[in-house]
């Protein structure tokens, strides 16, 4: 049997076309509505694919109004969200609610008890690939537990604004060696040029973390940012960069260059370049 994990990514890099999706409430037709037996609201079905002989798994599609929501339960052999349109919640026992968004990818781990559904002011539609065994039911998701939810902020800023407040947060979850968190932003085939050459992403989380170097301030003067068309931007920023880096500190003047990209809801770091600059380098708006 070839690996269900190739299957997944494939799928995935095909239902995962940013301007596509941003269209579309729903990318298969949007199927027949479920009866209320084991969620709450309005959510529409689609089988697109029933688990074979050769492909141990199942392909569905829903499409959830604003409000609906499952009940608890879990997956004996897991199963993976594709979010393809809306604003919804994801959340295991015990944990905190995520909010996901289009472009997300939700790993529901075999045996894992959680619900699922969407925010009360937005549909959500996902793609569900589910490995070949039942789902179990476990409890009910009361209305009480979801309306105490804190509703997500759905952003007025324009994408200049977005980029700028990106950058600083960057800023500082470099300070903070938050890995976490700069996974999610830097692109996978990210680019980091530093005065001492250019490496990808992973090397630049590993330094982060290990603390080779630590990023410990960036005072910025100055920031201009570009963007082209409604997924691309440039934002330069002139710094003051407190780093310490074989065991001392060093401060520094450089102007940095930073190139995102937008997919789905989320903005990406794609490169990142270090250019040693005086404290008199101004950067023309």
């Amino acid at each position: 049997m070839k690996s269900i994990k190739n299957w997944y990514l494939i799928l995935a890099i095909s239902l995962f076309v940013p301007n596509f999706m941003a269209a579309q409430e729903s990318i298969f037709p949007k199927g027949k509505k479920a009866p209320n037996v084991h969620h709450t609201g309005d959510i529409w079905l689609s089988h697109v694919f029933a688990a074979d002989e050769t492909f141990d798994f199942n392909i569905a599609q829903a499409v959830s109004a604003e409000g609906s929501k499952l009940n608890w339960h879990l997956h004996p052999k897991g199963q993976l969200l594709l979010i393809t349109h809306g604003v919804g919640y994801y959340q295991e026992k015990g944990k905190e609610v995520q909010v996901v968004r289009p472009g997300d990818v939700v790993k529901c781990l075999p045996d894992v008890e959680h619900w699922h559904g969407a925010t009360p002011d937005n549909p959500v539609t996902y793609i569900a690939i589910s490995g070949n065994a039942s789902t179990k039911w476990t409890d009910t998701l009361t209305a009480d537990t979801y309306n105490a939810i804190k509703k997500p902020e759905l952003s007025n800023k324009n994408p200049k604004e977005e980029i700028i407040e990106l950058s600083k947060k960057k800023w500082q979850w470099m300070a903070d060696k938050d890995v976490e968190k700069l996974a999610s932003l830097f692109h996978d085939k990210s680019k980091f040029v530093h005065m001492s050459g250019t490496w990808k992403k992973d090397r630049e989380l590993e330094i982060i973390e290990s603390g080779s170097i630590w990023y410990k301030n960036a005072n910025i003067h100055d920031v201009a940012v570009e963007t082209f068309g409604d997924n691309t931007a440039i934002l330069w920023n002139r710094i003051t960069l407190t780093a310490h880096v074989r065991g001392n500190d060093v401060v520094n003047e450089f102007t940095v260059t930073e190139f995102y990209q937008k997919e789905g809801d989320s903005w990406k770091l794609l490169d990142l370049t270090f250019s040693s600059a005086r404290d008199t380098h101004e950067i023309e708006h």
